[in-house]
């Protein structure tokens, strides 16, 4: 049994240190062009229209504010993920989060891609300019992971060790290319790419556990999985900590702040919840999913 989840963000921090973990490693927020911000959060302001439930922005603070928030929850590495929706934006959010990456403390410099002319490319530059990871969104951009345009780039991150953080699952709507099978595929053909399955592959939790059991590049992040917010949507199964126990080493810490409907230490407390309900997890499933996996996926040196 490992020590008691914070009740709230304001005991994180000295919760952490209880434990002895330096610090969190979250592999999965989101940081963006201000003006790309504004249109994500007014997109989730009509979640009861898209999804059916609300979805109030937890975190709706400037830019300098949430950086301290995550300062003072101990997250001392974070991955600020970027996407495009439609062609024409890859490259330019990529250069963006590159830089800001490279600026911000506690950053690591990220990329994204879409299938398009030149996509291989601008992700190689990126790489080579010290992008530590990719997000890719299926479901947002509305496109074919298998697409041919995307080959050469999936090669690029196999090749590097990049991780991809992949939002290829049907939640919260299912796209016209979302499904754990079809990403498949493009495992199938980049057998040695490093990925990481946001959301677990929510809802698809079992296909998930299947992908990452065959292939050994592949994770799973804990972006709202078992809150109680996506429970009454795409509860987990109920043996979820026994399957967890052969592969506690491929699952890593990820939150989707600041566009999270409650507070980040809920996240935490799902994770708590997981380790103390089996017994070969607790204290080392912890650290290994807080701090340890996602620290070496990302290549901090803490």
């Amino acid at each position: 049994m490992v020590a008691a989840a914070p009740a709230d963000d304001g005991q994180v921090r000295s919760w952490l240190a209880e434990l002895g973990i330096p610090g969190l490693v979250d592999i999965h927020t989101h940081f963006l062009p201000p003006r790309v911000l504004r249109k994500v959060w007014a997109y989730f302001d009509q979640a009861r229209v898209h999804y059916g439930v609300d979805w109030p922005i937890r975190y709706r603070h400037a830019e300098v504010t949430r950086l301290q928030v995550l300062r003072d929850l101990g997250v001392t590495t974070f991955a600020p993920l970027v996407y495009p929706h439609k062609p024409g934006m890859a490259a330019w959010l990529t250069e963006w989060a590159v830089d800001f990456g490279n600026r911000t403390p506690g950053a690591v410099p990220t990329a994204t891609m879409y299938p398009e002319p030149g996509s291989a490319e601008s992700l190689r530059a990126a790489v080579e300019a010290g992008a530590r990871c990719v997000k890719v969104h299926v479901q947002v951009g509305g496109f074919d992971p298998r697409d041919p345009l995307l080959d050469e780039s999936w090669g690029v991150l196999a090749e590097a060790g990049v991780p991809a953080v992949v939002h290829c699952g049907h939640g919260p709507l299912p796209g016209s290319y979302t499904g754990l099978d079809v990403f498949g595929e493009v495992l199938a053909r980049h057998p040695r790419l490093v990925a990481v399955l946001a959301h677990a592959g929510m809802p698809e939790y079992e296909s998930a556990l299947e992908l990452v059991s065959r292939y050994p590049g592949v994770h799973m992040d804990t972006t709202m999985v078992g809150v109680e917010y996506t429970e009454r949507l795409a509860p987990l199964p109920r043996d979820w900590a026994a399957r967890l126990a052969d592969i506690g080493d491929r699952i890593v810490l990820g939150t989707d702040f600041p566009n999270i409907p409650y507070p980040y230490a809920e996240q935490l407390a799902a994770i708590v919840g997981w380790a103390n309900a089996d017994d070969r997890l607790g204290a080392l499933f912890l650290r290994a999913v807080l701090h340890d996996t996602p620290g070496k996926l990302l290549r901090t040196r803490s």
